[in-house]
């Protein structure tokens, strides 16, 4: 029988990025990570952050630059991209936001004044440092289909009540806001109202202007890593073979009747086919973590999600401006050889160009863009 691990032995450790504590110093003079402190951590939940963000970026890479180019190729390549990023739509933000709650179990255990200043402040600074930096250099690449504010009361806005690209740091603090205020609250009572705020944003009864929608839909499933993090660990250490098959079997069924039917927008319709993908994903995950060939690269990568989250985007809109027009140009049989891998290629890129300006950024001393300055650590529950 497989017993039930401590939440000691699931305690994100101190030197990670996307970990309740991270100390940027050490992780990234090493770029590596004990084996002891890798024992504290869920090595499925690590590589299922790594294949979240991935899909994360490619995402936008289709949907913003990919799709944005004038294809003259005979087959309907282009298309089927947009159409296969659709379908992870229900598992990437959920699972990571699970992850995130799962990982954020201790640290919402906190007094108020380490949480407020940690978390809280930490990602909402963060938040803001980044958001004026996408907006300078978004300006430069106007082409690029993506949320920007174009002027003072724009900016204003997405500071405070609409949140941009970079949502997912402005709802960490918020959800972290909500996890502390009501951590006596009986569960049920926290859970239920999350849940039929996901399902309402979700059939489009509320205005989500910007990425209001994401921040509404997901506080349920970060809540659900929260709460549920015993629940979810063992799940995951119990995760066999035919439970793989039966749940990606369920998210394909799911996602074939919602889109059978076109029920993305009735009530409930999404975040259950987005429980389902959850399921599916961190079984996924942890079969995935016996394989280390190919789950040690991606838990290291989901060690690191930070720096790729908030750089990716400029990265990409540059590489977009340079890219629109020449690839837009090039005659069919060029165009056939690169639309099928064109994704894959300019996602590997963005991510490795993003790591490899956070890697020169430290360099230089700006650790003050990836934590809260007067602090040795910064909470990010990433």
């Amino acid at each position: 029988m497989i017993q039930e691990l401590s939440s000691t032995e699931f305690r994100p450790v101190e030197n990670e990025p996307d970990a309740t504590r991270v100390r940027f110093r050490h992780r990234y003079r090493t770029g590596t990570t004990s084996a002891a402190q890798r024992s504290q951590r869920a090595e499925w939940a690590d590589a299922a952050k790594g294949v979240c963000i991935i899909l994360v970026v490619l995402w936008h890479v289709v949907v913003k630059d990919y799709l944005q180019f004038d294809w003259h190729v005979p087959v309907p390549v282009p298309g089927l991209w947009g159409t296969l990023g659709e379908q992870f739509l229900p598992l990437r933000m959920p699972l990571f936001f699970t992850i995130s709650g799962v990982f954020a179990a201790n640290a919402a255990q906190r007094p108020w004044r380490v949480v407020a200043r940690s978390r809280i402040a930490g990602f909402l600074y963060l938040y803001a440092v980044w958001l004026l930096i996408h907006t300078a250099i978004l300006a430069a690449a106007p082409e690029l289909p993506t949320d920007r504010a174009t002027s003072p009361l724009g900016l204003l806005e997405q500071l405070t009540i609409t949140p941009s690209n970079l949502w997912y740091l402005y709802a960490l603090a918020l959800y972290f806001t909500i996890a502390k205020a009501t951590r006596r609250v009986p569960r049920v009572l926290v859970l239920v109202p999350a849940a039929v705020l996901s399902a309402v944003a979700a059939a489009g009864l509320l205005d989500t202007p910007g990425n209001r929608a994401g921040l509404y839909q997901n506080l349920i499933f970060f809540l659900a890593g929260l709460y549920l993090r015993p629940q979810i660990h063992r799940w995951a250490a119990t995760a066999t073979r035919r439970r793989l098959v039966l749940t990606s079997v369920a998210y394909l069924l799911a996602l074939a009747a919602m889109a059978v039917a076109g029920a993305q927008q009735w009530f409930g319709v999404w975040p259950a086919v987005s429980v389902v993908a959850v399921i599916f994903g961190i079984t996924a995950a942890a079969r995935l973590a016996r394989w280390a060939t190919l789950s040690n690269p991606l838990a290291r990568l989901g060690r690191i999600t930070l720096p790729i989250y908030v750089i990716h985007m400029p990265v990409l809109a540059l590489l977009h401006r340079l890219l629109v027009v020449p690839v837009s140009g090039l005659g069919r049989p060029a165009q056939g050889l690169i639309v099928l891998g064109y994704p894959v290629l300019l996602t590997g890129l963005v991510i490795a160009l993003s790591l490899g300006i956070h890697r020169g950024l430290l360099a230089v001393r700006a650790r003050w863009l990836f934590a809260l300055p007067g602090s040795r650590r910064v909470e990010a529950a990433g």
